[in-house]
């Protein structure tokens, strides 16, 4: 008789809603095949550790609709993992360690820093599937990605809530959103939510024109406003320092000069902390309307996830089990239409799915009249 299959699944990454249904759906589905399955904790430093724990029938019963991550989770990276104070490259005690525990397969659930992690650990030898996961929806060729659903209706919720609030006191209301890079939720959730400008990280703004879609409703007799935007919306001066540097640093010729552009990177990205705070208080000087900020923050990432999230995680999840069963590594679970693909982590590392300028979504804002800032 052949050997048991053992595989072991990890999340990485930041939390978000339907990762334990990923897991479930994972782990009951290889468990049909006869597989034993290793939840390791903690994301890869609990890998680089070896703390682990069985994931069977028992251990995955009730998790469906929990929200987070049974296993815990880190941003901790395997080949810049700090120990004791120091930067050190854990692959292969990584390595070492699937060896040790017998792991013929290991599943990654994360976003787009696991699928470069996971790819690394590819080529080092370990039989690597993955499956993409993050509110933000910007992981590269997936339609969708588990969490960004239940994040986009907390979202629009909020959104909806604060409607009441910028009527009653003829306020302007600036809703900020998750996404650093990508605009993917402000986009969805100030459609969903009737938002008069949604700012996001594709489409550079300017706070005059903003001001000047404000000035016309008011003078329409509507004196309130609601603007949602992702958190790493930049106005166009921003926008073009940042995207300089970004190519200074690409196009670095050595480590110096890679280092000196992420430098630039960072200091830029220190005095963009606040900028929601600051476009409402120039909005409010332009406009003479009372401006205020509610940062959503973490509230998108937390709680039970919707039934969108569960479908598609679970779907995900015992996606990933059919391909550790046919013995099929290297790639990334994605989403497409009704079913799945496997797709090589190497055409998904270190690509990012953002707005197309053209998307339907962005033609749909337009049509109704939505303010872009642009």
């Amino acid at each position: 008789m052949a050997a048991v299959k053992r595989v072991g699944v990890l999340t990485s990454g930041g939390d978000s809603p339907g990762l334990n249904a990923a897991i479930r759906g994972l782990g009951k589905a290889a468990i049909g095949y006869g597989m034993e399955v290793v939840g390791f904790r903690d994301g890869f430093r609990g890998l680089a550790e070896n703390r682990h724990v069985p994931l069977d029938a028992t251990a995955l019963s009730g998790i469906l609709t929990v929200g987070g991550t049974i296993l815990g989770t880190s941003r901790d990276k395997p080949h810049r993992m700090s120990v004791d104070g120091h930067v050190v490259d854990m692959t292969a005690a990584i390595v070492e360690n699937c060896e040790r525990n017998g792991l013929d397969a290991l599943v990654c659930l994360g976003g787009g820093g696991t699928q470069k992690n996971a790819l690394r650990l590819a080529r080092a030898g370990v039989n690597v599937v993955t499956l993409p996961k993050t509110i933000d929806n910007d992981v590269a060729l997936t339609d969708l990605t588990v969490g960004f659903a239940t994040a986009l209706e907390v979202a629009t919720e909020a959104i909806d809530r604060l409607h009441s609030t910028a009527h009653s006191h003829h306020r302007i209301i600036v809703a900020e959103v998750m996404g650093h890079r990508a605009g993917w939720l402000a986009l969805g959730a100030g459609l969903a939510g009737g938002a008069d400008v949604i700012l996001i990280p594709e489409i550079p703004y300017d706070v005059e024109r903003i001001a000047d879609a404000i000035r016309e409703r008011s003078e329409r007799g509507t004196n309130f406003s609601i603007v949602a935007i992702a958190e790493g919306a930049r106005n166009r001066e921003e926008s073009r320092a940042y995207r300089a540097a970004e190519s200074r640093r690409e196009a670095a010729a050595d480590r110096a000069e890679r280092d000196a552009a992420a430098a630039e990177l960072a200091a830029l990205e220190a005095d963009h902390a606040g900028h929601t705070l600051r476009l409402a208080r120039r909005l409010e000087e332009l406009t003479g309307l009372e401006s205020r900020v509610t940062i959503l923050g973490y509230v998108q990432r937390g709680g039970t996830p919707s039934p969108v999230d569960r479908l598609l995680a679970t779907r995900l999840g015992s996606a990933a089990a059919d391909l550790v069963r046919d013995g099929v590594f290297g790639v990334m679970v994605a989403a497409r239409r009704d079913g799945t693909v496997a797709v090589p982590l190497e055409r998904v590392a270190g690509k990012r799915k953002t707005v197309p300028p053209d998307h339907t979504w962005v033609e749909t804002a337009r049509h109704v009249g939505t303010c872009l800032g642009d």
